[in-house]
């Protein structure tokens, strides 16, 4: 038996693996716009803000952070309106926010 006859099967074998790992789109799928949301809040009012974004519908991960920004959330809208409505009617709304960068991401 030749060497190539049992190694290109295996190569074959293991782009088939990976290829079936991959999360595949349906046709139906709603595309999700994604954005992330920098926060400053009072002092001590962390862990509360974090606790708060994490209740809102469409915020899907919160954390504490270190450095120029003490919270980061991640959200995900059905469309650019409705992630500007809960941006501006929700996450900004919250008491102990000082202030809020988002950042829209272009390509989801």
């Amino acid at each position: 038996m030749a060497w190539w006859t049992w190694i290109v099967p295996a190569r074959i074998y293991a782009i088939q693996v990976r290829l079936k790992g991959r999360p595949r789109r349906s046709r139906h799928e709603v595309p999700v716009h994604k954005g992330y949301i920098l926060l400053n809040c009072d002092l001590g009012a962390e862990e509360y803000i974090v606790e708060e974004l994490r209740r809102i519908g469409g915020v899907k991960v919160a954390h504490l952070t270190f450095g120029a920004y003490d919270v980061l959330a991640e959200v995900h809208a059905e469309n650019g309106d409705e992630f500007e409505r809960i941006v501006s009617s929700r996450v900004r709304k919250l008491s102990r926010v000082v202030s809020t960068m988002t950042l829209s991401v272009a390509d989801s």
